[in-house]
């Protein structure tokens, strides 16, 4: 394993964590709901869906931290495929996180952030809008660590305490219950639960966020596991408690299909003036979920750059890897302008779902090759068999139900190949071999 100047190891325990928690808290917990329940047509099945995507995030932490315990470094699973697979594996992943990983996201975070402050901030064209916070989210952590992770922790801070604040206030003063269904009473099909599982899966995306950074923690070894499973414990309770205020704020037909389901539930709550100050605290979220994959993202792209799978250009140069950043950037705002919102969630649920099943499935071979002295697993084989039959399976019933996110989340793996046998040939890094 490389060795990692103590100068470049910078983040603690609660940096991490609230990496993973503004990493997960973002566009997802605030659109994907008004979604959901149009295609369920019950609040209940959509709050079991909720508690479902966090067990199974859950259940893929346990892993991610035990491989990322065994290979402290920055990279993702580019890096853990490269070390427990094949470097053409590890190349596929970040070839992925570059794309459907951070992009992507990046993008899907900005539009919905314009989408709650279209009522507040006039003159802006939503483009315009949407380019603006990942140009900002990129010149903070296009320079200095320290004030980039300085922010993660202040604004993961802030979020959470206007989130509970939010939670106690309408708790207190929800409205008369509404009807609990859009449609007759039944379970769910399981080809649209499948589906609305996907979308929440990407609203657990980020519960992984701090291996991307483990090469610059200062206890990788400690703190990456507790990291992983404190970000992603707290934000399962957050995100079942705020589904549960939202659908019970107001009737599902208003909610049905809606972007922006909290400020619609703010409205039936408090009004316009609640209205607008939920939308500045998702706001604020949505940007510091943007800003955590623009911290985490371009390590990825570093990290292959110094391996030889990207131009030398790109690879960190400084305290910040700024070129990493800009590419980051860029591709993000060119999401932005040709994409919506709708589009990208189900191709981002597919697509990570891949990657992260074949990380997983790696820790199974590499424990089986090694033993569980060296790769001990809490659970096993429970936690990670759990975490790829229902990834696989939710992926399964997407391609049934949206062929064509299905298929551009393929070629988006399949696009990868070309770009690796033409890759400049470089001598590879001594880190990608076991």
């Amino acid at each position: 394993m490389p060795l990692v100047p103590s100068s470049r190891r910078q983040i603690g325990l609660p940096g991490a964590t609230a990496l993973v928690v503004s990493s997960m808290i973002g566009t997802g917990v605030f659109t994907t709901s008004g979604f959901a329940l149009e295609l369920l047509g019950r609040p209940g099945a959509v709050l079991v869906v909720w508690a479902i995507g966090g067990l199974i995030a859950t259940c893929g932490g346990i892993g991610y931290g035990a491989l990322a315990r065994r290979f402290p470094e920055s990279g993702g699973e580019y890096a853990l495929l490269s070390r427990t697979v094949h470097p053409l594996a590890g190349f596929l992943a970040g070839w992925v996180s570059l794309l459907a990983g951070f992009t992507a996201p990046i993008a899907a975070s900005a539009l919905a952030l314009q989408a709650y402050l279209a009522g507040i901030v006039q003159g802006w064209a939503a483009e315009w809008l949407a380019t603006a916070a990942i140009l900002a989210a990129a010149l903070l952590h296009g320079v200095r660590v320290r004030v980039g992770v300085a922010f993660q922790v202040a604004a993961v801070g802030i979020e959470l305490a206007l989130i509970a604040a939010f939670l106690v206030l309408g708790a207190w003063a929800l409205p008369a219950p509404h009807p609990i269904a859009l449609s007759s009473p039944g379970v769910p099909a399981p080809g649209a639960f499948a589906v609305a599982l996907v979308w929440v899966s990407f609203a657990y995306s980020g519960w992984n966020a701090a291996i991307y950074v483990a090469g610059e923690l200062r206890d990788p070894e400690r703190d990456i596991t507790r990291a992983l499973l404190l970000g992603t414990v707290l934000v399962t309770a957050l995100y079942v408690a705020l589904n549960a205020v939202f659908l019970a704020a107001a009737p599902p037909a208003a909610l049905a299909g809606a972007a922006n389901v909290a400020a619609v539930a703010a409205q039936a709550i408090g009004g316009p003036r609640l209205r607008v100050a939920v939308s500045l605290l998702v706001a604020l979220a949505l940007f510091a979920s943007l800003s955590g994959m623009m911290l985490a993202g371009p390590r990825v792209y570093a990290r292959m750059a110094e391996d030889g799978y990207l131009p030398r250009l790109v690879a960190a140069g400084g305290d910040a890897p700024a070129a990493a950043v800009g590419l980051q950037a860029g591709l993000a705002v060119v999401v932005v302008w040709v994409a919506t919102l709708a589009e990208l969630l189900s191709y981002i649920g597919f697509t990570l779902g891949l990657s992260a099943a074949a990380t997983v499935a790696s820790l199974i071979a590499l424990r089986r090759r090694e033993g569980p002295a060296r790769l001990p697993v809490p659970g096993y084989p429970v936690t990670p068999a759990a975490f790829i039959v229902v990834t696989l399976a939710i992926s399964g019933f997407l391609v049934a139900h949206q062929p064509r996110e299905a298929l551009l989340g393929l070629l988006t793996v399949a696009s990868g190949l070309p770009m690796y046998w033409l890759r400049p040939r470089r001598p590879p890094s001594p880190n990608l071999h076991i």
